[in-house]
């Protein structure tokens, strides 16, 4: 069965293009012009990805990701935005995007990533689930790995999959310095091919987010090196 993409861009030539190179390796595919029309479109229907551009009539790109999310859609997104535009590539990534392509891209490039998204899509669907629930817990952080839920101070706080993963692998390593490659490698993939930033947005959304709990791990930075896991004082090592 061949994947179904939801293309979401209004400049015509582009969509053109996109419509064709994804046809012509095999994908079904959808084009929408229109934000609004787009969200709709998406959470109705069964798409394996969606490719969003940033600037569209209507809602924008931001607005049509974020809803999507708050909806429940798990779709993955790339989006694309206009080069060296760095704002709106995190944005993209704190909304929930899984990946993102600037403008202009070759044709190679885009059915590479295409490729690469549902290929660690499909990877993290056919892992195995647990069935014995265990929770990590460390001071006030407590961490389902089954549920992806995280409780802070008695709160649960809203976590993208990603951010629950690079939180979930730094616990596990406490005080051990983790590369940005190594986070880059287990929690995006071998074949991701976006940059380091992508790690450095969603750790910054993370320690924002673990703020809330004055007992709480903290995400240390390791200039030119990575990220490492503070613990508490007065704690012992996380209990699984």
């Amino acid at each position: 069965m061949s994947h179904k993409v939801l293309v979401i861009e209004d400049e015509p030539t582009l969509a053109r293009l996109l419509s064709y190179n994804l046809k012509q390796e095999g994908y079904e595919t959808t084009v929408i012009d229109h934000g609004g029309e787009g969200l709709q479109t998406a959470i109705q229907g069964n798409f394996d990805l969606i490719i969003l551009d940033i600037m569209l009539p209507g809602l924008n790109g931001f607005e049509v990701l974020n809803r999507l999310r708050q909806n429940r859609v798990r779709t993955p997104v790339i989006i694309l935005t206009a080069r060296n535009a760095e704002e709106e590539v995190v944005q993209g990534l704190k909304h929930g995007a899984d990946d993102y392509i600037t403008k202009p891209f070759g044709v190679a490039e885009l059915l590479a990533r295409v490729s690469a998204v549902l290929r660690r899509t499909q990877q993290e669907e056919a892992a195995p689930v647990l069935t014995n629930e265990k929770v990590i817990t460390i001071g006030e952080l407590s961490i389902y790995p089954e549920k992806y839920e995280v409780i802070v101070g008695g709160d649960a706080i809203q976590l993208r999959p990603k951010e629950f993963e690079v939180l979930l692998y730094l616990v596990q390593r406490p005080g051990m310095v983790i590369t940005r490659d190594d986070l880059m490698n287990v929690v995006w993939g071998f074949d991701y091919i976006g940059g380091q930033r992508t790690v450095d947005v969603h750790v910054s959304s993370l320690r924002k987010k673990l703020e809330l709990g004055q007992q709480s791990v903290q995400i240390e930075s390791i200039r030119g090196v990575g990220y490492k896991v503070v613990m508490p004082k007065k704690l012992a090592n996380p209990k699984a």
